[in-house]
């Protein structure tokens, strides 16, 4: 058998397994906190009722078997101890079938969860945590060298991730390619972070210069992860950079973080300090690895000719001129296409819910709800949620876009605030009803906009805010079906 190991790349082995096993723990804990409440027996979008209609290749899971908010806790609580003993490395110690039943084991169970997730984990990071969690089962364990045709297919995932962003960006919105994207984008993102505003508030020159560095990261760097080292590893710390970049002027859940870990398979112990290898007792010398099984090496000429295959479809997209964001191809999201921003709004309207436990026509009566994520009041800075995902404040970014993303959802979260329900309220920031819910409740839309340095200076405030319209008049709870006006 040939030989298809690379024992130069144990600290891109390390990095990937302890990373992509702390990606899951934070997904399965997400699952935990949310779903019951978006999706469970009394959520906004019950899962057994999607269930329903939908067949296991339309959404393979183990809840085709029965859905209970029970068996879901016990699913996303298996996942999350599981992602903790391969966080800790123990798995990695054993015989390398249990090393891979492992991590087989964790792509089921979230491959379970995010098929009946519906609108809530409709995101190109849901398919981007499968497909990496899925390459994942063949990174092997302690004993063996690191396989050459994973980290090659890491590589392949970190490319298509960036260079599909790029190609979106490229055929998408004008302000791309006059280079004015980023005067908007830190203001109008789904959900800032604290340091937006300050990036929102960068000379113009800089902006034209982060467009510049984007289209440089995702269109050239990509093809540089598969030279020869140390090329491959620059290019590699080069994207890394730039995802860093990302994630401290914004909140997008994992996706910066799993493309930084797909991106260290191009990077090479050569190019690496000794003493971080000695630090993680990365230092193995290749004749010290047992021999690859068979077994296992077929398993990797297998798993490469199916990506190569399923490859076909996201290169295809890729270079068609009308390429979709985030699709997946096959019912398992083994190979998927992704892409981001291809629109950069330049206004940004949030949704603001107001409740209120008197007189709906005395406007002083109403009281707003916080949110855990989004902007809402407008001395608020933005939080640093990321890699955490609040679900509920992203979908809500969407709203204003397109009244369709709150469909079949939006109605339901607001009889549940007419309700004072604990769990939809728990997904949410200090809630102003805590002697009791209010009688009625409704949605308006303000336009929001970032203060300017003397505004901020002036007056604390990092929102300038002002309403533009009603989204749900004055709603109160039902007595049957639809919330009664």
């Amino acid at each position: 058998m040939p030989d298809l190991t690379a024992p130069d790349y144990q600290l891109a082995r390390f990095v990937l397994d302890r990373g992509i096993a702390a990606i899951y723990l934070i997904a399965f804990v997400v699952t935990l906190d949310q779903f019951p409440a978006l999706l469970g027996d009394r959520g906004l979008l019950p899962a057994h009722r999607y269930l329903r209609r939908a067949s296991f290749l339309d959404a393979p899971s183990l809840f085709h078997l029965g859905y209970s908010d029970r068996r879901l806790r016990v699913v996303a609580g298996i996942g999350a101890v599981v992602a903790v003993l391969l966080l800790l490395g123990l798995p990695q110690r054993a015989p390398l079938p249990v090393t891979m039943a492992s991590w087989l084991l964790l792509w089921v169970l979230y491959q379970s969860i995010a098929n009946v997730g519906q609108t809530f984990y409709s995101f190109g990071w849901e398919s981007l945590l499968l497909e990496a969690g899925f390459l994942a089962i063949f990174l092997g364990n302690g004993e063996i060298a690191p396989p050459w045709p994973t980290l090659l297919l890491f590589r392949w995932l970190a490319f298509r991730v960036e260079f599909g962003a790029g190609l979106i960006k490229l055929r998408g919105d004008r302000c791309w390619r006059d280079l004015t994207c980023m005067e908007w984008h830190h203001e109008t993102q789904p959900l800032p972070n604290p340091l937006s505003w300050f990036f929102h508030h960068l000379p113009r020159p800089l902006h034209r210069l982060e467009v510049l560095g984007n289209f440089a990261a995702q269109l050239v760097l990509p093809f540089g992860l598969f030279l020869p080292q140390p090329f491959a590893s620059v290019a590699a710390i080069l994207m890394i950079l730039t995802q860093l970049y990302l994630v401290v002027s914004g909140n997008y859940a994992w996706l910066n973080w799993l493309t930084i870990l797909a991106a260290t398979a191009a990077i090479g112990d050569v190019v690496v300090p000794r003493p971080i290898l000695d630090l993680f007792g990365l230092t193995t010398p290749a004749a010290a690895f047992a021999p690859t099984p068979v077994w296992f090496t077929i398993a990797l000429v297998i798993l490469f000719g199916v990506v190569a295959i399923l490859s076909w479809f996201p290169v295809r997209n890729m270079a068609s001129p009308s390429q979709a964001m985030n699709a997946s191809f096959d019912p398992f999201r083994l190979v998927n296409t992704y892409g981001a921003f291809g629109t950069v709004g330049r206004i940004r309207d949030e949704v603001v819910v107001e409740g209120t436990a008197g007189d709906p026509g005395d406007e002083d009566g109403w009281r707003e709800y916080a949110f855990r994520a989004k902007p809402g009041r407008v001395g608020r800075l933005a939080p640093q949620v990321a890699p955490y995902h609040h679900r509920l404040d992203w979908l809500m970014w969407f709203i204003p876009l397109s009244p369709a993303y709150a469909a079949g959802w939006f109605e339901a979260f607001l009889v549940r605030l007419l309700e004072g329900d604990r769990p939809t309220l728990r997904l949410m920031g200090p809630n102003p009803f805590a002697d009791g819910p209010p009688t009625h409740v409704r949605a308006r839309l303000f336009r929001y906009r970032y203060t300017t340095w003397r505004e901020w200076r002036e007056t604390g405030a990092w929102w300038v805010r002002r309403p533009i319209g009603v989204l749900v008049p004055a709603v109160r709870l039902p007595e049957h079906g639809r919330p009664a006006t």
